[in-house]
């Protein structure tokens, strides 16, 4: 089969490597229809590393992403040859201490495409998954929009990590496709006070026009100013999707006494910092998310209810031939660009 590999830095190749096979009478074998390009797949693509995972050259990234099932072992009954189907990326082992008490999002064995030492990723023509990460779609559902139910699962359990009700004031700080699918839940849920902020002007407009109450570039505003003039008592609670340390520090001064600040971001340095004064006298509390736990269906739910919005998240689509190009045009933030599809049909 086709697939497109990392072979250096900022550097893919579209090689020809054996097409996997079914190991496990649970094993589904999927067409790729549609895969996302992720912010994580852009680290792997720029830095060659995250953290302590690093790229082997060789290697293929890409996991969100959704097919047609084109075989099944004997033991899979959840799907059927011809199905369409949206894709969970974290295979869990389902014994571990994590998987027994319902963190699966945790699980000590816990193998994720395109993470490296783990998994190949999904930017090929097939993929073989165990059927229990298969999710059986709509046929009026595109194979595009069935690839953000990986990111908007999770900004929905984000979303339950914040208890947010629907009366609290928010602040999402970073408006990519993290940040936009965190918006896109806070307003499903009926937040009326929600106020993004980003370094690209063209990610704010969108922001405002998909619903947020305010938006602004700290590049170019005060910020702080400007969200307190209007929730003069601070924030509820604050997503930092953008994974940077001037944003966590003003998520902290943002943040009321009592607040909580999400970190969703992924850091491109090793380490991050908190002034300890100011955490200890706002008493705030710090929740990191890892991925998201049992929220698929919630987010394929949401994307049947609202299609119109889950399209406006989808600012830019490339064949597969051009899988460099989408990936640039990521790493490099150019024209705007929210969420881009790679499609393979």
């Amino acid at each position: 089969m086709k697939s497109f590999q990392l072979t250096g830095l900022r550097e893919m190749e579209l090689r020809e490597v054996p097409a996997p096979e079914l190991r496990e009478g649970t094993d589904v074998k999927i067409r790729l229809g549609a895969v996302g390009v992720c912010g994580s797949d852009i680290h792997y693509y720029a830095s060659g590393r995250i953290g302590s995972q690093v790229v082997v050259y060789p290697f293929a990234v890409g996991h969100e992403c959704a097919g047609t099932v084109m075989e099944v072992g004997p033991q899979a009954t959840r799907v059927s040859v011809g199905d369409r189907v949206a894709i969970e990326p974290a295979m869990t082992c389902g014994k571990c201490d994590q998987c027994r008490s319902q963190r699966e999002n945790t699980c000590r064995r816990n193998r994720f495409l395109g993470c490296p030492g783990q998994a190949e990723g999904s930017l090929s023509e097939y993929l073989v998954m165990p059927e229990q990460n298969c999710f059986k779609i709509e046929d009026e559902l595109s194979m595009a929009a069935a690839t953000v139910s990986e990111p908007l699962a999770i900004a929905i359990y984000a979303v339950q990590q914040a208890a947010l009700s629907g009366d609290e004031r928010v602040g999402i700080l970073g408006m990519g496709p993290i940040g936009r699918t965190v918006l896109l839940r806070a307003l499903h849920l009926g937040c009326e006070q929600v106020y993004g902020t980003d370094l690209i002007v063209n990610r704010c407009a969108a922001a405002r026009r998909a619903g947020s109450t305010w938006t602004g570039n700290p590049a170019h505003q005060d910020i702080e100013a400007e969200i307190f003039e209007r929730a003069p008592d601070g924030l509820d609670a604050v997503f930092e999707c953008c994974g940077q340390q001037k944003a966590i520090d003003q998520a902290i001064r943002l943040l009321r006494p009592g607040g909580k600040l999400l970190i969703l971001g992924i850091p491109q340095s090793d380490s991050i910092r908190f002034q300890p004064e100011q955490i200890r006298r706002k008493e705030i509390t710090i929740v990191n998310i890892r991925r998201q736990r049992g929220c698929v269906q919630q987010a394929l739910d949401l994307i049947g209810e609202w299609p119109e919005r889950i399209d406006q998240l989808i600012t830019h689509r490339f064949p597969f031939s051009q899988s460099k190009d989408a990936f640039d045009l990521v790493a490099d933030y150019r024209d705007g660009v929210v969420k881009a599809i790679i499609d393979l049909e």
